[in-house]
């Protein structure tokens, strides 16, 4: 067998333990997984897991990690192809909302995560905290080209902004699991025109 053979082997073998640890970290969060249990749901035994994460916590970060992927070309690979300023952030805050749908996988791992790891220090945490303040910096980013394009007053605090955008995500993901996805992301949507418009130039 030829070394690219192998190497690609080892690289399929990794994506499907990683597609199905985020599977379990979504129902049961990120302290869910275990070596012992993920080795019986690929069917492989700990030291073929073992193989690829040297550690619990290396699998641990690297589900944080895929997890990552998968909310940027959910979220912000479409969200980019609006027009800069509120079109792309409307866009932006539309398909986050549509993350909070999670048809198949039974939940968000960054909720999950922020709150298993919000008081215990590590590299799991930071690794949280780094996602977070990346989504918050690029939500800050689209605010600022909507300054940019004078669709936003040039008095806008785009961090404060990004917070607030923030917060209606996380009520749209509680509202949408505890109440229907539908009436959550209406209200979500709702309340960021009413945000927008607190921040225009007429305002």
């Amino acid at each position: 067998m030829s070394t690219a053979r192998t190497v690609t082997k080892g690289a399929a073998t990794r994506e499907l333990i990683l597609d199905r640890a985020y599977n379990v970290a979504c129902r049961a969060g990120l302290e869910g997984l275990s070596i012992g249990g993920l080795a019986s749901e690929v069917a492989m035994s700990k030291s073929g897991v073992f193989a690829h994460f040297g550690s619990r916590e290396d699998l641990q970060l690297a589900v944080l990690d895929s997890a990552g992927r998968r909310f940027l070309e959910h979220v912000m690979v479409p969200a980019l192809r609006a027009p800069r300023g509120i079109a792309r952030l409307r866009a932006l805050m539309d398909r986050w909302f549509d993350w909070a749908r999670h048809r198949d996988d039974g939940g968000c791992i960054f909720l999950a995560a922020a709150n298993e790891y919000d008081d215990r220090p590590g590299p799991l945490r930071e690794r949280v905290i780094a996602q977070l303040d990346q989504w918050r910096t690029e939500l800050g980013r689209a605010a600022t080209l909507a300054i940019g394009t004078g669709e936003l007053a040039p008095s806008t605090d785009v961090e404060q902004l990004a917070f607030e955008l923030y917060a209606l995500a996380l009520v749209v993901h509680h509202d949408a699991g505890l109440r229907g996805f539908d009436v959550a992301y209406q209200r979500g949507m709702q309340a960021f025109e009413r945000l927008i418009r607190a921040n225009s130039p007429t305002a």
